[in-house]
């Protein structure tokens, strides 16, 4: 699960769509205004990112608007935190038995 989620944000410029709809909601006219590239390459974006469920869409009016989904990145951020502990464990052990010969 976390792995398509990590996938989507393996991308410099999805990392960076998502910085900017942490802060708010916006469209892809009002985002791709920020980025050097076209509207579309961001909407391709942010279907990747909607695909990994982590920003989800919502039409008002003509608009679509684009925001973070923060239980996926909970998610993501709980399976770094668990992998982070287990490899924490090990370099501990390694260093007392490295200290102990």
């Amino acid at each position: 699960m976390e792995m398509d989620a990590f996938a989507a944000l393996g991308d410099p410029t999805r990392r960076q769509l998502v910085q900017w709809l942490a802060v708010r909601p916006a469209t892809a006219t009002e985002l791709s205004a920020r980025l050097p590239v076209t509207r579309q390459a961001v909407v391709k974006h942010l279907g990747i990112l909607e695909d990994a469920r982590i920003v989800a869409k919502r039409r008002d009016g003509r608009e679509v608007r684009y925001r973070i989904e923060a239980e996926r990145l909970d998610a993501a951020a709980k399976w770094i935190a668990a992998v982070t502990a287990r490899w924490e464990a090990r370099l501990s052990r390694l260093k007392s038995h490295l200290e102990g010969s």
